[in-house]
């Protein structure tokens, strides 16, 4: 057992940033001697003392030989995995990895419909074939779930080839399929399940929330330990075990989709939070659950709100098979007010979501959230509700993401219509050609179209009817959406 209390790299990153000597290195500021007084200002002038590069004793993070190396060991260790590593370019520079790991040109990859748009990149930069499976869907809610093991089955029973699965465990929503079931389906078939865990970090250290990835089977997964833990932004981890993974293969993919010069405040960040973590986890997350449940409980009380829960019959659903109670989903549609709506107005009284759709604004609670945010939050809801007039729920806007269930085509692989010879269309005049861009409403960051798709009547719609309704559009050249990249015939 390794002592968890111990942060190598951040007492290393502090006694560099405390010693004195001319600095004759990049960052051009200097330790901050360099940098605008604005900045400064903001920011104070401490934390540019430890801006630090590459110095010996900080490590390399594509070398580790020393801090970098004990502290990803910690982690290691702490999540329950065989070998760790420290990302400085999000979890997106972690599933690209996976993918350039596991994945080569012409390969096939069978991963959910609703991937995150770091998948796409992936696939991309790898030239690997997606075997697309549709994720279970909740028409009512307008929520599209996890992809089930039937489904797995099926689709590796029909591409024997594949090298590789794919899954999202949790979703945006915080709802987790059963990806011990997908685990053991894969590895039948002798390759590994790569897991997209972005919001699922704080997994391990609370019994009453899901299953860790890793814990269900896993081989690799990706954690954003930024978006629920206590690093800084962009700050991830890479997890693998087992011996389906060629780890030299991972090293040298991170060191393609990687800055050559990380962030070492990034990299310290990683390790407080993974001692924070690990040490005090339970009590942190005991008080994190107990948050969200005063929120659940109270907004699901106030008329015209409803709380995402897991279903009655979740055993009848392994698209839902739990729910991350941490991730507070409520859906508006009884307001008679758009998700998006809502949002602007939480927002101008203090409140601020991590997304809204059509239907339903998500909130990410926290070891970082306070009583008093629970309390602002509650409140927010209740003075909406108090000021619009309930409607009939006939009168809900329906918008389906019915471009998502078997309808979708592709004609070329989404590296070749990437590279292709492109031409730039009047959204009116895309219909029925090959998309050669990723188009998707972001937040969640799930392309609704991709590079080598056939573009869609079903797909425009949906994507001007979000706009409509004050969504953004991102992923595209222009997210005005009055003209779309299409691949020249």
């Amino acid at each position: 057992m390794l002592n968890q209390n111990h942060t190598p790299l951040l007492n290393a990153l502090k006694a560099c940033a405390a010693s004195s000597h001319a600095p004759f290195y990049t960052p051009g500021h200097k330790r901050g001697k360099g940098i605008s007084q604005p900045l400064a200002d903001l920011l104070g002038k401490a934390v540019f003392l430890a801006d630090l590069t590459e110095l010996a004793a900080l490590d390399n993070l594509f070398a580790p030989q020393s801090v970098i190396q004990e502290a990803q060991e910690l982690a290691a260790e702490a999540f329950g995995a065989l070998q760790t590593w420290f990302l400085v370019n999000g979890s997106t520079c972690g599933i690209e990895a996976a993918i350039l790991a596991t994945c080569g040109t012409g390969d096939k990859i069978i991963l959910p419909r609703n991937v995150h748009s770091s998948a796409i990149a992936g696939l991309i930069l790898s030239g690997a074939i997606p075997i697309f499976i549709n994720p279970e869907y909740d028409p009512i809610l307008d929520i599209a779930h996890s992809i089930t093991p039937s489904a797995v089955q099926s689709a590796l029973q029909q591409h024997p080839d594949a090298k590789a699965v794919l899954t999202v465990y949790p979703t945006y929503y915080g709802v987790c399929g059963d990806v011990a079931a997908i685990a053991h389906i894969t590895h039948q078939y002798d390759i590994p399940l790569l897991v997209d865990e972005a919001h699922g970090a704080h997994f391990t250290f609370h019994p009453e929330l899901p299953t860790p990835a890793l814990a269900a089977g896993a081989d690799i997964t990706v954690q954003s330990t930024h978006k629920v833990l206590g690093a800084m932004t962009q700050a991830s981890m890479l997890h693998v075990q087992g011996n389906r993974i060629d780890f030299d293969r991972v090293s040298k993919a991170l060191q393609l989709v990687q800055s050559t010069s990380p962030s070492y405040l990034l990299l310290a960040s990683l390790d407080a939070a993974r001692q924070q973590i690990a040490v005090h986890g339970k009590d942190l997350m005991s008080r994190t659950l107990q948050l969200a449940d005063e929120a659940r409980t109270k907004i699901s009380q106030i008329p015209g709100l409803a709380v995402l829960e897991i279903p009655a019959k979740a055993e009848l659903s392994s698209g839902f098979l739990a729910l991350d109670k941490t991730r507070l989903t409520v859906n508006v549609s009884d307001l008679g007010l758009t998700g998006f709506v809502v949002e602007e107005i939480l927002d101008e009284i203090g409140v601020t979501a991590e997304f809204s759709s059509l239907q339903n604004l998500t909130f990410i609670i926290t070891l970082g959230n306070t009583q008093a945010d629970i309390q602002q939050l509650v409140q927010g809801f209740t003075t909406i509700a108090n000021k619009y007039v309930l409607q009939l729920k006939s009168q809900r806007h329906k918008l389906s993401l019915s471009w998502q269930a078997n309808n979708y085509e592709s004609r070329l692989s989404p590296r070749e219509a990437f590279f292709a010879v492109s031409e730039t269309l009047a959204l009116e005049y895309t219909g029925d050609r090959i998309c050669a861009e990723i188009v998707c409403p972001y937040p969640p960051g799930i392309p609704v179209l991709m590079p080598g798709e056939v573009i869609t009547k079903a797909a425009l719609e949906y994507l001007r009817q979000i706009q409509a309704m004050g969504g953004f559009i991102g992923g595209c050249a222009d997210t005005s959406l009055k003209t779309l990249k299409v691949v020249k015939n």
